[in-house]
């Protein structure tokens, strides 16, 4: 059973940062991608970034050059460093791990808010 434990959640005022983590039950090497998805009330879940076996990494344009994504392949952990954030950035954020199939973290709350 493949596992997904997410931290580093909460409220940050905005400008703020935070670093969320995802740590995998497995070898994060069991998988060709991670990602991180968000998801507002209301909203459908959107890609905010992935990061391949290899290492690369892609951003879409709405938070490029804020959203940092990483990985610790000895502690089988991602992270997701946001920076600078916006009261837009409140949401779910969801770690995700792909091979075969998809597995999906609990979800973490993230609020911006001052």
């Amino acid at each position: 059973q493949v596992q997904l434990v997410e931290s580093g959640g909460g409220l940050v005022q905005p400008g703020g940062s935070l670093r969320l983590s995802c740590a995998a039950s497995v070898s994060i090497f069991s998988f060709n991608s991670m990602g991180w998805y968000r998801q507002a009330p209301g909203n459908q879940r959107e890609l905010v970034a992935t990061i391949t076996s290899f290492g690369r990494t892609n951003y879409p344009d709405s938070v490029k050059g804020r959203f940092t994504i990483s990985r610790d392949n000895a502690k089988n952990t991602v992270y997701l460093q946001i920076d600078t954030v916006k009261p837009e950035d409140t949401a779910v954020y969801y770690c995700n791990a792909k091979n075969r199939l998809d597995y999906w973290g609990q979800g973490t709350q993230v609020t911006v808010s001052s």
